[in-house]
């Protein structure tokens, strides 16, 4: 087994500043999401638009604004929501304590849905062509935040077999009665599957020309699906612990995610959001 490298959270201190890895994370995912979203509008599938406008650098930054709005408005949200509301409901300006820590993907990529159909409505541009901008640009970001929890020694995996030479034993982790055995390192696992894996698989799909909507229905199951499977190394929530059918709550909101991600393929391989798409340009 291996033993978690303590790792001092706090990465540089200006006096009465302390800059955290977290923080820095963070910042490198949107560095990451820009520097790609610019690439990204660049690709043949992409450069051809010219309705409503084409997609230019000052697109990819209105595009980022609304997107780094969703991911912390949403992912706070999403976190008291999903995961504690009993307890957000009593406190409820602890809803407002994000250096606390807790944030939830699932409401973050609501709330970047919902941002960026805002954008699209204001810059009467279709919804989905949108979301297929962004799609690919977002995994390497993921893999950026799974190393800061990593770094935080935080959402540790689950107790692992004793064939598992890579287990590392966490501090904080112990179990009940007091023992502190090895644990699968669970937001390696996610780095590397949600982040690096997700995002070779999406940025090769969506190189070629697709319809619309197949990009990012690809990124709601290709991530629902990696994000399923590393649930189950992963430590469940102590005070949610595992739900229905033995799944945790990331499992369960997945589920969704994969459902609509399937469909949405489905549709979008039949043409289905083309007509919308033109409609859009016709109101330009």
């Amino acid at each position: 087994m291996l033993t978690y490298p303590a790792i001092d959270p706090i990465a540089i201190r200006l006096g009465p500043l302390a800059v955290h890895w977290y923080g820095l994370m963070y910042l490198l995912a949107f560095a990451l999401f820009y520097f790609l979203a610019l690439r990204r509008v660049r690709h043949e599938s992409l450069a051809s638009v010219t309705q409503p406008t084409p997609w230019g650098r000052e697109a990819v930054d209105d595009v980022m604004f609304w997107a780094v709005l969703g991911v912390v408005l949403g992912g706070r949200l999403g976190y008291c929501l999903f995961y504690q509301p009993g307890y957000y409901v009593t406190h409820p300006l602890q809803v407002l304590a994000v250096w606390k820590g807790g944030m939830s993907f699932h409401g973050g990529m609501l709330g970047v849905m919902a941002a960026l159909w805002i954008w699209a409505r204001r810059r009467r541009r279709p919804w989905l062509q949108v979301m297929d901008v962004a799609a690919p640009c977002v995994p390497l970001g993921l893999a950026a935040g799974r190393i800061g929890n990593f770094i935080n020694g935080e959402l540790w995996g689950r107790v692992a077999s004793s064939n598992v030479p890579w287990a590392m034993v966490f501090p904080g982790a112990q179990l009940a009665d007091g023992s502190n055995p090895p644990r699968h390192p669970s937001q390696l696992y996610q780095c590397a599957l949600e982040g690096v894996v997700l995002f070779v698989l999406l940025w090769l799909y969506a190189r070629a020309p697709r319809r619309t909507g197949q990009v990012g229905g690809a990124f709601l199951l290709g991530y629902g699906v990696l994000r399923f499977v590393v649930e189950f190394f992963r430590e469940p929530d102590a005070y949610l612990g595992l739900l229905a059918l033995g799944m945790s709550m990331g499992q369960w909101l997945c589920v969704p995610m994969i459902l609509a991600g399937a469909a949405l393929m489905f549709f979008a391989a039949r043409g289905a959001f083309e007509n919308r798409a033109d409609k859009a340009k016709e109101n330009v």
